[in-house]
């Protein structure tokens, strides 16, 4: 098996995976239904078409930095009401939660054809990436030039350098978020169907430390692209 690794680096970032109604949510971190999304932006694949080749790769992410759980005040009209009709006179306050600030180390782990097809559609995307919206795009580049490694999720997400900066003579600890086929806490974010039609089933992830020794990695260059 092969990894491919992505930086998803920007001032705001959301990925909601319980958003009902007027409220949206976000992560902690990216979800898988959010990445691929940006992936099929990537490959300039519509909602309507499969994703069933994607779904089947496994998912792990390593948080570089921490995002800033924040709330942006929106209003909007139109909305359906729960008796399913529309007032367009009605507006409504639609919470929209996002992090700031943020920075993850994406991998995805499945066959090298498949991986390599997408870092190349990462280089040159059909579509603007964004970071969970439209609104929300990369401060740096999604693409990472050598970030398609022959190794396993978990090893090529602990041996991969930084991507920030930490303070010299300390040591930074973190943590990784790999998916797992048996066990661990429940996210439905795994997609199951079309997004057009917005259905995700759920998927086990666990949750591991993860401690960046002082001096003892290096920080990957930002500016790479």
């Amino acid at each position: 098996m092969s990894t491919l690794l992505m930086r998803l680096a920007g001032p705001m970032q959301s990925w909601g995976t319980t958003s009902r109604f007027d409220e949206r949510d976000t992560q902690l971190e990216p979800s898988k239904s959010g990445v691929f999304g940006l992936v099929c932006a990537a490959l300039g694949r519509d909602r309507h078409e499969p994703v069933n080749d994607l779904a089947a790769l496994k998912m792990g992410v390593r948080v570089e930095r921490e995002g800033v759980p924040m709330r942006d005040y929106q209003t909007a009209t139109g909305v359906v009401s729960a008796a399913g009709e529309v007032n367009l006179k009605r507006t409504v306050v639609s919470p929209r939660f996002f992090l700031s600030d943020a920075v993850f180390l994406v991998g995805l782990e499945g066959t090298r054809a498949m991986l390599e097809k997408i870092h190349l559609a990462l280089q040159t995307p059909v579509w603007p990436l964004a970071l969970g919206r439209k609104s929300f795009a990369p401060s740096l580049p999604v693409y990472l030039p050598d970030g398609l490694v022959d190794l396993a999720l978990e090893d090529a997400l602990r041996s991969w350098p930084c991507l920030v900066p930490w303070v010299a003579g300390k040591t930074t600890q973190t943590r990784l978020i790999v998916e797992d086929l048996h066990e661990g806490v429940v996210r439905m974010d795994q997609p199951i169907a079309l997004f057009a039609e917005r259905r995700f089933g759920p998927r086990f992830v666990k949750t591991l430390p993860f401690i960046f020794p002082a001096g003892g990695v290096h920080v990957s260059d930002p500016t790479a692209a």
